[in-house]
């Protein structure tokens, strides 16, 4: 679960929906024993411990569920990203959360790139409207990235992307 927090949620596309489909997916996973990690973004305006940095109040994470801190778009970038993977012998993703355009973005790709199976849930992530700086609405960024995620091929890897309703973790 990528970025759920306080303030990239209050200004982000049909965030409630797309929160209740984040929440279904944490609520499965757990069911099924499937790790759940949070990756959590930090910066200028993102500011640890503030308010706003904080997850939404409706995800709540376990205490035996990792906690990454990041401070780049890609999760992976100067994080223990990888190594908390490793230990939990993770080879496959499924990614939710914010900002499609950003942290979503960099985040399947940089996990793609590193070997990993990644699954974008297509109703499952969301971003803010960049219109004002020339970007596509938000709602065209989400089925524009859908689009293309489903779509990328690589030897020994697989893309794909599912809605909340039909992701299935193995138990």
């Amino acid at each position: 679960m990528i970025d759920v927090q306080n303030d990239v949620m209050a200004e982000s596309y049909n965030s409630e929906a797309v929160i209740a489909n984040i929440k279904s997916l944490v609520d499965k996973a757990r069911s099924a024993g499937t790790a759940v990690v949070w990756v959590q973004h930090s910066d200028a305006e993102l500011v640890p411990g503030s308010e706003g940095w904080h997850y939404v109040p409706e995800l709540v994470r376990l205490e035996s569920e990792p906690l990454v801190p990041k401070m780049y778009g890609d999760s992976f970038e100067g994080t223990a990203l990888e190594e908390v993977l490793a230990h939990k012998g993770v080879g496959k993703l499924v990614v939710a959360g914010a900002q499609t355009d950003m942290c979503i973005r960099s985040t399947i790709h940089g996990a793609f790139a590193r070997g990993y199976d990644v699954t974008l849930v297509s109703d499952a992530h969301t971003g803010a409207d960049l219109t004002d700086w020339g970007a596509p609405s938000p709602e065209l960024v989400i089925v524009h990235t859908n689009l293309y995620w489903d779509n990328q091929k690589a030897p020994g890897r697989t893309a794909s992307t599912v809605e909340t309703a039909a992701v299935q973790f193995a138990p």
